[in-house]
Parts: C-alpha cells; sequence; structure tokens
C-alpha cells in the first residue's frame, strides 16, 4: 500500500513539475514583445530622474557608447555625471545592450538597424517607425501628455516592466489603440 500512495505522490508531483514547465513556457512565450527592463538603481536614479529610463536592449551598445560620451549635450541639455558613475553606467548600458540581449523586442530593433548605424534615439531605428507608422502625428505631437513618441510610458502603460504590447497600447485623450 505505502509504494502505490508513493507511485500517486510521484504522479503528482510529475504532473505539477510539467503543468509550471508549461505555464513558464507560455508567460516566457507571452513576453516575446518585452524587452528586459531596466533595473539598475543608478542608471534609474541617474537617468530615469529626468525622463523615462528607456530599456538599454533598445539599442545596440554603439549607441549607447556615442550617448554617454556626448552626455555634455545630451538632448539639449547637460547631463554630464561623475567619472565612476559613467563608466558604471556604461557597463550596465553595454551589458544589456540589444546586440548583448538577444530576447524578444532586442532583436527585432537589432534587426532594423544596419550594422554600420549608430542610431542615436530609438524612435529612428527602423523597426520603432514600422511599429508606429499607423498613428496619426495628431494623435502624439499636438498631445499635452506625449508631445513626441519617445515618451513610451505615455501609451504603454507597462514600458516600465519592459512591456511594449501592442494590445496594451492606451493613447491619452484617446483610448485603446490597435492597428
Amino acid at each position: 500500500m505505502m509504494s502505490h500512495e508513493r507511485y500517486r505522490l510521484g504522479i503528482v508531483l510529475f504532473l505539477l513539475c510539467v503543468g509550471g514547465a508549461f505555464s513558464l513556457g507560455v508567460a516566457a512565450s507571452g513576453r516575446e514583445g518585452a524587452v528586459a527592463p531596466a533595473r539598475d538603481p543608478l542608471y534609474l536614479a541617474e537617468c530615469g530622474s529626468c525622463h523615462f529610463a528607456y530599456p538599454p536592449a533598445l539599442l545596440p551598445a554603439r549607441s549607447w557608447e556615442r550617448t554617454m560620451n556626448g552626455l555634455e549635450r545630451h538632448f539639449g541639455e547637460n547631463a554630464e555625471v561623475a567619472d565612476a558613475t559613467g563608466t558604471a553606467l556604461r557597463g550596465y548600458l553595454a551589458a544589456n545592450a540589444a546586440d548583448r540581449a538577444g530576447e524578444g523586442k532586442a532583436r527585432k530593433f537589432l534587426a532594423s538597424i544596419a550594422t554600420d548605424e549608430i542610431p542615436e534615439r530609438i524612435t529612428t531605428t527602423r523597426y520603432f517607425v514600422h511599429k508606429h507608422r499607423e498613428i496619426p502625428r495628431s494623435m502624439w505631437e499636438k498631445n499635452p501628455k506625449l508631445g513626441s513618441l519617445s515618451r513610451c510610458e505615455g501609451c504603454h502603460a507597462r514600458a516600465d516592466q519592459g512591456s511594449f504590447d501592442e494590445h496594451e497600447v492606451r493613447i491619452p485623450g484617446v483610448g485603446r489603440w490597435e492597428d
């Protein structure tokens, strides 16, 4: 009798493991439209204090290096940081860039960038332009809550979690957007 109960317990545990692995696989496949979110505390404090802390996997390392080398004129602002801070930020951005991440949207962004190209803005990559091409300019440019397509978090409520799922887009003042 004891061996029969062990057998049943073994089957139950096996089914739980298989079910857990299946649900993890489903969750992982659901993240195909996602990237690893920005999580580094220094990056969040230094960069995220002025603007949305973009996931590093949205640009290749060479783009982040160019950004870090031009902080004295960072999109019209002086965003210079101390040398030690700059070194730490460079390391984080390079280690998590699109050409190092290799996941979900990171692959798609990277594939849209020529190997000799160094985009300074996520919004100028071919993949980004393609994904946003159907949104009328008036919906974001004249929108007081946006003003620019660089405000990812304005329409993508879970952008801080690395989710840019097109089915979750809510344009301020417009509502849900489906293309």
